[in-house]
């Protein structure tokens, strides 16, 4: 059901504009709804964090072999990351690293879609689960490039709050998961060439990192980065929206949810939910695709929202703005592999290409390649093998092309 994900974060932008300035009988006072913490301590925050820089190295932990990964060895790493209020966090990745592993050989950030509001959703966590997604769409991909000798990142990009919906958060925990793994001695990592891939949800926290990384993370380098579906203008999806009920609405909420627990004073959207919005937000709080889907199936935002009142409001737009790459002043340093389909009904591709445009112009060695596929889904498995191709030949010296 990953392919919602876009749906999710389009609709997403309505629910914010309707609720967030609900003029009726809201349930004022309505605090954001965290996930219940991992009950596992490892995932907990240290009381010194503060103390540590992004990308230090809090723990560190062998983890058991992973059944759709032979072979492989599993390290999971906790750190020090930043929230969007640039408040330190602590945050996780888990390194794969092949059996015929070699010091300093590369390192591929791989950002995994994530679907969830629970902390058992985390990547970290679905690596051990009998996810089908993972074992029919990500495993023959990740162990394609374990095969090569390559190291393989997966960060749980969304936090420890499970933010869901909040891009640039993906991209700053993706940056720093990489400085913590090269900083892990035994993983071999140190002088590693470094890139990164995402699709979709991960495409966002891989175009995010990409467009950080000269300011956030100065000191990494990078061969380069293949984005894929990324949706880049969250304002402009609010034009294509209305107020239909959706089966897939429930990831609009949950999105809602996940952006009101990374900026609770900008986004109070919870206080302007009506009491059937309450209770469908407690029953999803915790949950991953599926429980998120049954929870919201068939709704709109008028069944859960007190208003449907579409006021502009400055902090809800910010927030947008603040999470939409088209509209992110900052340039990668890195080459771009960027892969769509002609006619994404998910998202704005104008907005993709405006940034590639405005990439190729301060300079950035971008390649776009179009898929003549019928859906969002689809996409995403047709331009892996070409977009791992791409990340072959940068990690293997060739010059990275440009369409620009």
């Amino acid at each position: 059901m990953r392919h919602h994900v876009n749906t999710a974060v389009a609709a997403v932008v309505l629910l914010l504009a309707t609720a967030q300035l609900a003029i009726g009988p809201g349930t004022a006072g309505a605090a954001p709804l965290y996930p219940a913490p991992d009950p596992d301590p490892f995932y907990a925050a240290p009381a010194d964090l503060d103390r540590a820089e992004p990308g230090d190295v809090l723990a560190v932990r062998p983890m058991p072999g992973i059944l759709a990964f032979p072979g492989t060895t599993v390290t999971m790493i906790k750190f020090r990351s930043t929230n969007s209020a640039g408040a330190p966090i602590a945050a996780t990745t888990t390194v794969l690293t092949p059996p015929n592993r070699a010091p300093n050989r590369p390192l591929l950030s791989y950002q995994h879609i994530i679907n969830g509001l629970g902390t058992q959703c985390a990547v970290s966590r679905v690596l051990y689960t009998a996810d089908p997604n993972l074992a029919v769409r990500e495993a023959p991909a990740l162990n394609t490039v374990l095969l090569r000798g390559w190291s393989v990142a997966l960060p749980d990009h969304l936090g420890p709050t499970g933010a869901y919906g909040a891009a640039k958060l993906g991209g700053m925990i993706t940056l720093d998961g990489i400085r913590a793994a090269r900083k892990v001695a035994e993983l071999g990592l140190a002088k590693s060439p470094v890139a990164m891939f995402g699709y979709s949800g991960g495409g966002m926290a891989t175009g995010w990192a990409a467009a950080l990384a000269p300011t956030y993370a100065p000191e990494l380098e990078f061969v380069g980065a293949a984005e894929g579906g990324v949706p880049m203008n969250l304002v402009k999806m609010i034009e294509a929206l209305g107020y239909n009920r959706h089966p897939a609405f429930g990831l609009a909420m949950a999105a809602a949810i996940g952006l009101e627990r990374e900026y609770p004073t900008q986004l109070p959207i919870s206080d302007s939910m009506n009491a059937n919005g309450l209770a469908i937000r407690a029953r999803m709080a915790n949950g991953c695709t599926n429980e998120i889907l049954a929870a919201g199936a068939g709704l709109s935002v008028t069944d859960v929202a007190a208003s449907t009142s579409l006021a502009e409001d400055p902090n809800a737009r910010a927030v947008l703005e603040d999470n939409s790459l088209e509209l992110f002043g900052g340039v990668p340093k890195m080459p771009i592999y960027q892969w769509r389909s002609h006619d994404d009904a998910l998202i704005p591709v104008a907005s993709i290409d405006n940034t590639m445009r405005r990439y190729c112009a301060a300079g950035v060695r971008v390649e776009s390649e179009l898929f003549p596929s019928p859906d969002h889904l689809s996409t995403a498995v047709l331009g892996a093998p070409e977009a791992i191709a791409w990340i072959d030949d940068r990690f293997n010296g060739r010059a990275a092309p440009s369409g620009c």
